[in-house]
């Protein structure tokens, strides 16, 4: 029977402390005469004021992805003790992404072009052009340094989160990416997406269209009223299809700008740093479902050209519980790979797994019944007392923030 990695193996490190993703901190360590053993990730040493580094110790200093004034800035380096990994060139996408992606990244080119040029789907053309899923090796190469910095860049925007509320305090929710904006299951998971926002609740999704969009908006206008959020929705109800891609596009640009501006004050203060977790929360989307249109409620989006990483971290960071909506093979697939992580402790205690729609989940797609006798049998004890079939939102909610 496998066993769970040891929790070092799982556990995200710390290494801030020896990156430079900034050019302020870049000036910081070069003032003090030396990078030796630091990593510069992803900043444009070419533009003013281009910095002085002969006279800089760079013994077994990584520069990834790095421009610089010229080609002999870099042999130079190279010659003195450092390791220098360029950025690659023709590309439409940055081969080391020093931070998360905002909606305005995504969207970028959609008000010249339309959503033939969005950033998001140039880059969905390039990866298509390129070999998809099975890249060649220079694409390769460079997808794997985008997808390293958005690692590295998720565990920056998370950390100051879960070291005020910890780890049980993320939630994630999975459902269709067909349901359309303005159906009873698109306004119920935008309510719980609300709900969880203003109960502290940092809201994780797949970053897709349908029920992922709707958690997202929910969290996106947590310091709205109710009756807002229902406006809102009653507005990208006008572009219900997310294969309409301009009109679904244009919409959710429209209802971002309409509530663009100040919302009730929070509750409680946000920590410096997680504002955006109740401004829409996390999105985790890939570029393998680049045909559907981007998520742009999302406070902050982890976007990966690999599918599988992009899974495991949701079901990773979520230990606070998940939500599912009803889906089909996706969806289940998702309930069964995070029954895996919690069958074996993999990434320690599991939240709450909480089924909206009772019926569709014990009679159309009963996973229920499987689920339960799993969790009974798990080496940690009765885990079943986790699995909750439910109708209503606010009984899921009370479920997800009962500690």
């Amino acid at each position: 029977m496998p066993t769970p990695p040891p929790a070092d193996v799982i556990e995200p490190h710390d290494t801030s402390h020896d990156e430079i993703e900034t050019r302020a901190e870049f000036e910081r360590h070069l003032a003090t005469g030396s990078l030796a053993g630091l990593t510069v990730q992803g900043l444009r040493l070419d533009l003013d004021p281009v910095p002085d580094l002969t006279r800089v110790d760079v013994a077994d200093t990584l520069f990834v992805g790095c421009r610089f004034a010229g080609r002999e800035v870099g042999a130079d380096l190279v010659r003195r003790g450092a390791n220098v990994v360029p950025p690659f060139s023709k590309l439409p996408y940055p081969t080391q992404q020093a931070h998360l992606y905002t909606a305005d990244d995504l969207a970028a080119g959609f008000a010249e072009a339309g959503f033939a040029g969005m950033y998001d789907t140039r880059v969905y053309a390039h990866f298509r052009a390129h070999g998809g899923a099975l890249p060649d090796v220079r694409e390769a190469l460079g997808q794997r340094l985008h997808d390293h910095g958005v690692d590295n860049a998720l565990a920056d925007a998370t950390r100051a989160w879960l070291a005020v509320h910890g780890p049980q305090s993320v939630v994630g929710v999975m459902g269709g990416h067909a349901v359309p904006r303005g159906s009873a299951a698109y306004r119920m998971a935008a309510v719980l997406g609300w709900e969880l926002a203003r109960a502290d609740r940092l809201v994780v999704t797949g970053g897709g269209p349908g029920v992922m969009e709707a958690a997202n908006l929910g969290a996106f206008l947590a310091g709205w009223p109710a009756d807002e959020l229902t406006a809102a929705i009653d507005a990208l109800a006008t572009a219900p299809d997310f294969t309409d891609h301009d009109r679904y596009t244009e919409a959710a640009l429209r209802v971002r700008e309409k509530y663009a501006g100040p919302a009730l004050p929070a509750p409680r203060p946000a920590a410096t740093g997680t504002e955006w977790a109740r401004s829409g929360g996390l999105a985790i989307p890939t570029w393998l479902y680049g045909h559907e249109p981007a998520n742009l409620f999302a406070g902050r989006i982890a976007k990966y050209f690999s599918n599988a990483i992009r899974e495991d971290t949701i079901l990773r960071l979520a230990r606070g519980g998940i939500v599912f909506a009803p889906g089909r093979a996706g969806t289940v697939q998702e309930v069964f790979q995070a029954a895996t992580k919690t069958y074996y402790g993999t990434d320690g205690a599991s939240g709450a797994y909480v089924f909206l729609d009772r019926t569709y989940w014990t009679t159309e797609l009963p996973v229920e019944s499987l689920l339960r006798p799993l969790f009974t049998a798990s080496p940690f004890g009765d885990l079943s007392a986790t699995v909750h079939l439910t109708d209503d939102v606010r009984e899921a909610v009370q479920v997800l923030t009962a500690r």
